[in-house]
């Protein structure tokens, strides 16, 4: 065997697989964009069969790029958007709606009525997460409740639920396998990340059967074996995450302490707290980092809704610039004694606020404001909600410090402005590592390590490399008066105002 590995990363807007060789460099890659549906204000939906047809093709396409047969491929790892749910039939294999996306907002009155009932502290001590639409439990059980007969079907067994990479090893094996990993499961709101159970309790409460739910492995771990007619030669499915527990792993934050940030639409912030499953009291989530040869690593987590997102704003709202690479040169033309901050809240606000209902606003507008600052307030946002995030982790566990060290990954992470006032703000070290398909990475690596023709964590980890580190600069009477200017800010930006 020549020891390839196929990574599989089914994301929001697209699907991607990459080839990895033996020595775990990129050999082939394959994407396709596909189709957002949005039926209603705050409803988002993907067609499964786009899904499953993306991934083929692009399986396909990398492979072909890379003049690799599939018969050389030792394993297949899977990394997915998180949170995203699909319900489909156990005998055709065919979906009774089309999957419910993470962004969606359809179930925001069942979860208010979960919290007027009294149940969110239940659901975060069981699950470490809060009640929100974001995640899946609540849109399985608003299919069941409004896809004509599923509930029926569901309690008869006719029905599987699951996300992305449950109906795509489902599909994958022919139907053989009915699996999730760990971390997809620890996003559903039913899943009790302590024992690594489903909850029976809050099962009962959202009245879904768990009859209905894939069985939970270890990230790493015999998951399937895809069938030939899919890829040319049977290849066993070996390492499945959640993206930004995917990520996490590319970056090789194996040791309690580290640390990654994701940039993309968003930011995702995760920091390894190792087996302290830490119960967070400044609203981050506390999520399973990874599970590997059965034990639990554990992280806390923060979302950030808006990064690259307002970037795009810039170039499509504004229309400021040509292209969001060109933010970070305006940016540098900025008035240095001006002092405007944005606050990007065209969502709300997620951690630590967990604001649905805040907008976004902009402050300390002058006659003299042009695009040079609003660039420069819009990536300096990004920066000090990275702060805030990292300033609740330190709050939350004592095992955190103040020379933490990021790892980050994403688009934004190519400006060089950007992550040196991250670097600033921060008052910490930025690595960039010279791989910035972190996600993908992860995913491979899971399926190469349970393959055994790819190195240990630790060995991987050795083998991480760094293109540059951004060190803090900035005077600290500086940082700290940017910051008083931020809070204030996001204080009058907040709802409860």
């Amino acid at each position: 065997m020549a020891g390839y590995i196929l990574a599989i990363d089914q994301g929001t807007t697209s699907s991607r697989a990459i080839l990895f060789d033996k020595k775990m460099k990129v050999c082939g890659v394959g994407q396709q964009e596909f189709k957002q549906h949005f039926p209603q204000s705050g409803w988002v939906e993907h067609d499964p069969e786009d899904i499953w047809r993306t991934v083929l093709d692009t399986a396909r396409e990398a492979l072909k790029a890379a003049k690799v047969d599939a018969s050389d491929i030792s394993g297949i790892g899977i990394t997915n958007q998180r949170e995203t749910i699909l319900v489909w039939d156990r005998e055709t294999g065919k979906p009774i709606h089309n999957a419910i996306v993470w962004q969606d907002r359809r179930t925001s009155e069942l979860c208010d009525r979960l919290k007027n009932d009294g149940h969110e502290q239940l659901f975060t001590e069981r699950t470490g997460l809060v009640i929100d639409p974001y995640f899946s439990g609540t849109k399985i059980a608003w299919l069941l409740d409004n896809v004509e007969g599923a509930r029926k079907r569901a309690e008869n067994g006719a029905l599987l639920a699951g996300t992305i990479d449950s109906f795509l090893i489902w599909r994958l094996t022919g139907g053989k396998r009915h699996v999730t990993d760990a971390t997809n499961a620890s996003r559903t709101l039913i899943f009790n990340i302590e024992n690594n159970t489903w909850d029976d309790d809050l099962l009962q409460i959202l009245d879904i059967p768990k009859k209905l739910l894939p069985e939970v492995l270890d990230s790493a771990d015999e998951f399937g074996v895809a069938e030939a007619e899919h890829l040319g030669a049977e290849i066993p499915v070996l390492g499945v995450a959640g993206d930004q527990h995917a990520a996490t792993i590319g970056q090789a934050c194996f040791k309690p302490g580290m640390m990654k940030s994701t940039y993309g639409t968003g930011c995702f912030a995760v920091l390894n707290t190792g087996e302290d499953l830490v119960r967070s009291k400044n609203r981050l989530l506390t999520t399973i980092a990874y599970r590997l040869d059965g034990k639990t690593t554990y992280a806390l987590e923060g979302s950030i809704f808006v990064a690259g997102a307002a970037v795009q704003w810039l170039r499509d709202g504004l229309e400021i610039i040509e292209q969001a690479s060109d933010s970070g040169d305006l940016a540098e033309k900025a008035d240095p004694t001006q002092q405007v901050y944005l606050v990007p809240a065209f969502v709300g606000l997620g951690a630590p606020h967990w604001d649905a209902d805040a907008r976004g606003a902009i402050f300390g507008l002058t006659r003299n404001t042009g695009p040079a600052e609003l660039a420069r307030a819009t990536l300096e946002s990004i920066a000090y909600q990275t702060r805030d995030l990292l300033d609740a982790m330190h709050k939350d566990w004592s095992g955190s410090s103040d020379d933490t060290i990021l790892r980050v990954d994403g688009g934004m992470v190519a400006s060089d402005w950007t992550m040196q006032f991250l670097a600033d703000i921060l008052d910490a070290p930025v690595d960039r590592p010279t791989i910035l398909e972190t996600t993908a990475l992860g995913a491979a690596w899971l399926a190469g390590y349970k393959a055994g023709v790819w190195p240990t964590a630790e060995e991987f980890a050795n083998s991480w490399k760094l293109d540059q580190q951004f060190e803090p600069h900035m005077d600290d009477d500086l940082r700290k008066q940017k910051l008083a200017g931020w809070h204030d800010a996001v204080r009058r930006t907040l709802s409860t105002n």
